[in-house]
């Protein structure tokens, strides 16, 4: 192989002696194709022989670009154009050579993420999920109502992005914008400086294509901003903002910096939240009067009188205001329900938009037939309900406003989660040796593999890694969920996000970007989040079978009166005068519809869960699983109990306890001082100023020791008592075992070589966590706990609350899928957590929730926030859940209840016989009733008591 001229600069500055590097020149192909770089495992490559094989035969295809193997690894690096190759013929060409390819990409998988826009209910997103599997090449298509996105996976090779979008919007009848593309790859983002024309973003684009490890370059052309996807194994951000600088040359000098995008979606909701909330108080600009109108001052007399004035003939001016009012409501405030009712039907489907269609067209061109009627005659007398259909679409888009409102306040958990990487991190450059030459800050976004950064006390680790000097404690409750600081020496890894208690330590970066820890955990939550499908909303489920069933029966009203009426089989006289046959027959038909279209059903859910100020559908939760740190614990270490083993006095031992525990920094030193503190401030010590210690010394992973006066302190374990040769008598190490056995850490104070006393640390218990599990168990619920932290400790703390079922030692993964089985098994789960940790598991529970002194993230994750963080309200919680279905189930019973009691009225069942008859007007009244029925029964839950008060018990 020969390289030379301008191709020496793509070499590897560090090269094994037996790797081989091959450029096989791109033909016929322009620079702005896109490319992709494919790394996989090759096994078996032994010398140079086996890698100039391997590269011959790959580098022999069309399409391949450069072909790199490695000896060392056992890793090649191929970058093709996947429009003229696939990763699959590239795989199999390996295999050809008589070599075995391992840990190979699915990369001829694609993904992409889509919003969705105008989904109002679940047959919605089964809608769009339906339109996208049936696009050829797409593998697998998720919806998510609540994110209102969709996450597909798709054959590149065989269908695109536009072609997906395309399917949504004309299949579905659904909006559709782009939000990403990619499998999850590392990017980053650069704002670029020093453009002045087109063809700088050319040199840009080629210049970054042309470097191995990068497999897109988006540039947006107005904004001066590119997105690069990029291997991390291969290349990394400052190396691609170092090429942009280097692609300049002259006069033109090109910079790059990186910039967060803003995170999408937010912008959309809040503007999809403005537009129900315009819409809604437009309908009632117009609504409000035509009730005035025809419900109010017609039973104010003589207030009401003007409204009978005649405009002409028998239309008068009261019918003619409501008309003009109403117009504006059916046609543009509510065109959406239109659009809704087309795109159902076309899905062949029948949603609430089609049962609010219905009837308020039918209660609209009604009135318009009353009102030419009254127009034409100087006798007739009819009753318009304008009012009816206004009013409707005013309650539908109350509902709808509502629920937009709820749906927007629980999508801030990713951001939240993003955020909790330090923005900058310290890079350090060191020489052969090992020694530091320079400490830089950088942007977090460009550490790259292998760097080596300093993490001082106080400070958050930025990526995942492994610690290459210094000792240190790290708080890593947000993944493990374990209170107590985890000690950290050279070896040990180190994870994105945590925090660095007290040490200063060097760690090398591990993994970058998506490959981290924070990253895997959004990801996680993301998933959940999209895979969560709220429960199928009763209405809809209802007008499913409702409106084809209403529909029915009112055209077999229509006929059963019209052809009776034609063929003489009933009296003449019971047709009201001025009307004939088919108008006496048509009035009955439409009464049905009118009375059969439930505007309290779209009241019937928002208003008690408004009411209940919260979540509400429990679902009927049969399993509770709580998370141990922070939930069940108060989450962090205390001191639960304190002896005195010799004859030495409380108020000195506590002063020489404070003495040698003040200097270390360890969470349970501060534990243990703040507890002798509190004992001296019991035994009425007025002693503030405590003595200082000399020849203070820390034994990592043992304790401390000192000297205070002339007396020598040990304050540690029993690994530190018998490095000093402290006799433990049997008193001592029956104290210890007792507390071990309880998962409790013993701090043992010896003065003068002898065992003076000893402090039992731990995470405790809630006071009110024992007396919540056993009312749950009382009410038929069982109780899990799922925990991070170690199975001693966890089966200590489960005993003492009264747990039976116990998971331990668990990743926020593991959480979530512990819940999922819990689900296979048919029972409803809800969750309740407070970290980070804990938010996967919160989106996957059929209801999460959050005690509110968790952390945000946890927050935004859960469907319910216990403000008070007291566990006494997660039975409230489930409690005033119940009583929210119930409401809910006896508010359907309201809106329904006039409508199947008026239906058989409206359809003049009573009518031969009484002459009772249900005219459309007296429909809308029911309709009204029903809608004040179901607010009423709501506000019935303001009463609401807490069942349970374990404070006062």
């Amino acid at each position: 192989m020969e390289i030379n001229g301008k191709d020496d600069l793509k070499s590897p500055l560090l090269q094994h002696p037996n790797d081989v590097v091959i450029t096989v020149p791109p033909l016929n192909q322009k620079l702005n194709k896109k490319t992709r770089t494919l790394v996989f495992k090759v096994l078996g490559i032994t010398c140079s022989s086996c890698v100039a094989s391997i590269e011959a035969a790959v580098g022999r295809l069309d399409g391949v670009q450069s072909v790199m193997v490695s000896v060392l690894q056992g890793q090649a690096v191929v970058k093709y154009v996947p429009e003229v190759i696939t990763a699959k013929l590239i795989k199999e060409t390996v295999e050809d050579t008589g070599f075995e390819v391992a840990e190979f990409p699915e990369q001829d998988i694609a993904m992409c993420r889509l919003r969705i826009k105008g989904m109002a209910c679940t047959s919605c997103s089964e809608s769009v999920e339906r339109a996208l599997l049936m696009v050829d090449g797409v593998k697998k298509a998720v919806v998510g109502l609540a994110l209102g996105e969709a996450k597909i996976h798709f054959d590149p090779n065989v269908t695109n992005t536009d072609r997906i979008i395309e399917a949504v919007e004309e299949d579905a009848g659904f909006g559709a914008d782009l939000i990403s593309t990619g499998n999850g790859l590392n990017k980053v983002y650069l704002k670029l400086e020093g453009i002045n024309s087109p063809d700088d973003f050319t040199i840009i684009q080629g210049a970054l294509e042309s470097l191995e490890g990068v497999n897109h370059v988006e540039i947006d052309l107005d904004e001066h901003k590119a997105t690069i996807s990029y291997e991390p194994n291969i290349v990394g951000p400052r190396s691609l903002i170092q090429c942009i600088k280097e692609a300049g040359c002259g006069p033109n000098t090109y910079q790059a910096t990186v910039y967060t995008p803003p995170r999408g979606g937010e912008t959309e909701r809040q503007h999809e939240i403005l537009i129900y909330r315009n819409q809604f108080l437009w309908s009632c600009l117009f609504s409000v009067p035509i009730f005035v109108f025809s419900m109010v001052l017609p039973m104010l007399p003589p207030y009401g009188n003007w409204l009978d004035y005649k405009v002409i003939n028998m239309l008068n001016l009261g019918m003619l205001l409501r008309w003009i009012l109403c117009t504006p409501v059916q046609f543009i405030i509510g065109k959406r329900f239109y659009a809704g009712s087309y795109n159902a039907l076309k899905r062949k489907s029948a949603n609430m938009d089609v049962l609010v269609a219905l009837g308020t067209n039918a209660a609209y061109f009604y009135s318009i037939y009353i009102m030419l009627k009254a127009l034409a005659s100087d006798s007739f007398v009819g009753q318009d309900f304008f009012e009816t259909s206004s009013m409707l679409i005013s309650f539908i888009l109350l509902g709808k406003y509502l629920e937009v409102l709820a749906k927007g306040k629980t999508s801030d958990a990713l951001a939240k989660l993003s955020e909790l990487a330090p923005d900058t991190a310290c890079l350090l450059t060191l020489d052969a040796e090992g020694n530091v030459i320079s400490e830089t800050e950088i942007d977090t976004q460009l550490i790259e593999k292998n760097d080596i950064l300093k993490i001082v006390p106080g400070t958050k680790v930025p990526v995942d890694g492994i610690v290459i000097d210094g000792q240190s404690h790290v708080n890593e409750s947000m993944i493990t969920g374990e209170a107590m600081p985890v000690a950290k020496k050279p070896g040990d890894k180190v994870i994105g996000g945590t925090m660095n208690e007290n040490g200063c330590i060097r760690v090398k970066a591990t993994h970058i970007g998506s490959e981290t820890a924070l990253s895997q955990i959004v990801e996680l939550v993301e998933a959940a989040q999209l895979a969560k499908a709220p429960v199928q909303k009763l209405a809809d489920q209802i007008s499913k079978f409702f409106v084809p069933t209403v529909v029915l029966v009112a055209f077999v009203t229509w006929l059963g009166w019209f052809i009776p009426g034609v063929a003489g089989l009933y009296p003449r006289i019971w047709i009201p005068t001025a009307m004939d046959a088919f108008e006496f027959a048509f009035q009955f038909g439409i009464s049905v519809l009118v009375v059969a279209c439930p505007c309290a059903l779209g009241l019937a859910t928002p208003t008690a869960v408004m009411v209940a100020t919260g979540k509400g559908a429990s679902l009927g939760v049969k399993t509770v699983v709580f998370d141990k740190t922070g939930t069940l614990t108060v989450g962090k270490p205390a001191v639960v109990s304190s002896v005195l083993f010799s004859e030495v006095p409380m108020e000195d031992f506590c002063i020489m306890t404070i003495a040698a525990e003040g200097n270390s920094e360890h969470p349970i030193a501060k534990a243990v001082v703040d507890h002798a503190k509190m004992l001296l401030q019991k035994h009425e010590s007025h002693n503030d100023q405590f003595t200082e210690v000399t020849d203070f010394k820390v034994h990592p992973g043992a304790g401390v020791s000192g000297k205070i006066g002339e007396r020598a302190i040990l304050v540690g374990n029993k690994r530190l008592m018998h490095l000093f040769d402290v006799p433990l008598g049997t008193e001592v190490d029956r104290y210890v075992s007792e507390n071990e056995c309880l998962a409790r850490t013993c701090a043992l104070v010896a003065i003068e070589g002898r065992a003076a006393g000893a402090f039992a640390v731990t995470d405790p218990v809630k006071p009110e966590a024992a007396v919540v599990i056993s009312y749950l168990h009382s009410m038929g619920i069982s109780s899990v706990m799922v925990t991070g932290d170690n199975w001693a400790t966890a089966t200590a703390i489960a005993s003492q609350v009264g747990i039976q079922k116990v998971f331990a030692e668990t990743d926020p993964l593991g959480k979530a899928d512990k819940i999922k089985e819990l689900q296979l098994q048919g029972t409803s789960v809800a969750m309740v957590g407070d970290g980070i940790n804990d938010s996967p598991a919160l989106v996957a529970a059929d209801v999460g929730m959050a005690i509110g002194a968790g952390t945000d993230v946890a927050i935004e994750a859960a469907d319910v926030v216990l403000m008070k963080s007291n566990l006494e309200d997660v039975v409230t919680a489930i409690d005033l859940s119940r009583k929210t279905m119930s409401r809910i189930r006896i508010n359907y019973v309201w809106a329904l209840g006039y409508n199947i009691l008026g239906m058989p009225i409206a359809a003049g069942l009573l009518y031969p016989f009484t002459g009772i008859r249900l005219p459309p007007w007296l429909a809308g009244a029911c309709m009204a009733a029903s809608s004040i029925s179901v607010v009423c029964s709501s506000l019935l839950l303001q009463y609401y008591k807490k069942p349970l008060r374990a404070n006062a018990a």
